[in-house]
Formats: structure tokens, sequence, C-alpha cells
């Protein structure tokens, strides 16, 4: 059956979540505010990342790509919003490795208190480098000061935390990144519409703002890493998590429109395969990569298969979408908004951090055997 093993790992880890989001009408769930954000609240989502250990559901790269796909299939918006949540988690979890204990309390509470976590991770604008980021932080009296604004900012009305990467500097004036962790609440934070479209308006994508927002310093764990565009380890694990659960829950929205077409009026002899080889070869890349991480070291290698596998996800979803709304015919297309809708949130894949155009040159680089540059 389409999309089983999808809706299954979904019931498995996130139970009563699927149910919740198939009674829900397509339109209510993308407007804003979102009943999907409390639904996979109340399912233990935000714990999805979170190690075992650390009271959460532990879930292997390869469940967590599946779930996504689940999740973009009910919902598009939700599937974006909390791709952003689980790579704010995966973060953590990675210093957590190598941190105080604090992470590891912090990743914890996400688990148990089902806390939000928006991200204020850098991603730049057009022409400027992803790794930089747009917030910094100032050693004053004791405490950082944060200035700055991240923009689209997922989950931006129903955080409970904003995880974002600051650029600070260290006792010999060198620029270090830096992870801050700011409660919602945190006087000097302010969140601003920014997100005009109705496509994926449930992902709640507006503006963030720090204006003098003072953190004790053990809300913000400074890294070895610089801005220079090559990703070191800790960047490594946040794209290849960001990459793949972002493929995969676009690849999630391209599905619900296969399953529209499988299923339309008059259909049920047709050749199944215009609708869904594509989405499914794209998707078996996905979880290529996923199983890889499970079993090999995260290097920029691995990441470029990762990227590999989301271009050709875009291409993928860009043929089905057609083929899929040309299926399902104008009266369909006039009765309903949902089929142009699933395609037009499809789409957006193309939209997110590195675009391929501004990739060629350090994918062609990596091919002449140079280390990959993320700019």
């Amino acid at each position: 059956m389409f999309l089983n093993a999808e809706r299954s790992a979904l019931e498995t880890l996130l139970p009563g979540l699927d149910g919740a989001l198939s009674l829900c009408p397509l339109e209510e769930l993308e407007s804003t505010p979102s009943p999907a954000v409390q639904a996979f609240r109340r399912a233990g989502g935000p714990g999805l990342l979170v190690p075992a250990e650390h009271a959460g559901s532990g879930a292997t790269p390869l469940q967590a790509v599946r779930v996504q796909r689940a999740v973009g299939a009910r919902c598009p918006s939700l599937a974006v919003a909390t791709t952003m949540h689980h790579f704010s988690v995966a973060g953590l979890v990675h210093s957590a490795r190598q941190g105080t204990g604090l992470e590891g309390l912090l990743l914890e509470a996400v688990a148990k208190d089902r806390l939000l976590l928006a991200s204020g991770f850098a991603e730049g604008n057009t022409g400027q480098n992803i790794l930089r980021p747009h917030i910094t932080a100032e050693r004053r009296d004791g405490r950082y000061v944060l200035n700055g604004s991240k923009k689209p900012c997922s989950l931006s009305r129903s955080m409970d935390l904003l995880t974002a990467s600051v650029v600070t500097t260290d006792d010999q004036g060198a620029e270090r990144l830096a992870i801050a962790i700011i409660p919602a609440a945190t006087p000097g934070l302010e969140v601003r519409r920014f997100w005009r479209t109705p496509i994926l308006a449930g992902a709640e994508s507006d503006e963030v703002v720090l204006t003098d927002v003072e953190l004790d310093p053990q809300m913000v764990f400074v890294t070895e890493v610089t801005a220079d565009g090559v990703p070191d380890s800790l960047n490594v694990a946040g794209f290849l998590w960001f990459e793949l659960l972002l493929t995969a829950g676009y690849l999630g929205m391209a599905s619900a429109l296969v399953e529209r077409a499988l299923n339309r009026p008059g259909g049920a002899d047709d050749d199944p395969t215009p609708f869904m080889v594509d989405v499914e070869a794209a998707m078996l890349s996905v979880e290529a990569v996923a199983r890889a991480m499970e079993d090999e070291e995260w290097t920029d290698t691995l990441l470029v298969s990762a990227l590999t596998a989301r271009y050709a996800a875009q291409d993928a979803i860009a043929r089905t979408t057609g083929t899929c709304l040309a299926a399902l015919g104008g009266m369909a297309f006039i009765g309903s908004p949902d089929g142009s809708y699933l395609a037009s949130a499809a789409a957006g894949l193309t939209f997110h951090p590195p675009s391929r155009t501004r990739m060629a040159r350090p994918l062609r680089d990596v091919l002449g055997g140079l280390p990959l540059r993320i700019g």
C-alpha cells in the first residue's frame, strides 16, 4: 500500500498524530494558527530525535525521514515547521556529546515537557554565505547581549525556545560561531509578520527580532566553528539532517497528490507508475543516505550524497505534480483547491538553501578533489 511504511513509522513513534491530522480539512491544517502544531505536541513530536537516554523517542535517521514524509502527506506546513524543530534538536544532540551536561538536561526538558524549538540558524539571503549568522552575541558585564533577526523563522508563534546560531568573539578577538538558547518570553524578543503567501502559512514562518536580549552565559554554547563556508562536523551533521528531513517532507506533499491521483474516480485500473515511480525513487535515495548515517562517518562525502538526493527530489516533484494534476483533470481543479495547493507547496523545496545553482561550483570542485564548501 502506498505510504504504508511511512504511516506505520509515524503511528509507532508519534501515536495518534496521523489520525488527528486526517480528520481535519487541508485548508484548516494549512491556516495559521494551525491545529496541526498542537496535535504534534500532544503526540510527543518534540522528542522524536531526542535520544532515549534523555527521555525521547530516539528515532533513527531512517525512521525520521519516513515520519517526515508521512507528516508532509497530511500537512505540508507541519512538515516544514517540524523539520526546523528537529534540526535544532539534532544540533543539541551533537553538542551534548562534547558539552557541559546542560545540553542533555535541555534535551530531556524538550522531550518530557514537549517543548517546541524554533530555529534561528543562519540560512542567509540571496548571494550571502548561509553559514554566516545574522545575530551577534556580545559579552557585557558577565552576560551575552544578542542583537539581530531571523526571517523566515518557522514556529515563531508557537515556540517555547528559540535556538539560534550567533557570531561572537573569543578572548583573542577571533570570531566564533555559538548556539544560543533563548526562551520565547525573554524581554527584547519580538515576532513580526513576514510570511505573506497563504502557501505553507501554517508553518508560522515569520520574523523573530532580538533587540538587546540578555542571556546567561550558560545558555550560549561557543564552538570552534568559523563562518568560512567549509562545514565542520557540527555543520555537516546539521546539514545532513536538514536536507534529508526537508526533502522527505516535500516528497510527502507530492505523495499526497499521488495518492489523490491513484484513488481518483475511474483510475483504479490505470498504470500507477507514471504517478508514483519518480517520488518513490527519490525517497529511496533519501532512505539510502539515512541508512548510511547509521553506519558511516558523517563527512562531506555523505553530505554530497544528501544534496544529490535533495536535488533529484526537486526534479521528481516537478514531474510528478504536473502528471498528477493532469490526471485529476479540470473538474478536480475547479471543485477543490487541494490539488493545486499541494503542487504549489511541494515546489517549495527548490527555494531552501543551498540552491542547486549556488552549489554548482562547489560540487564541481568536489569532483576535482577539493573540500566541499557551502556558501
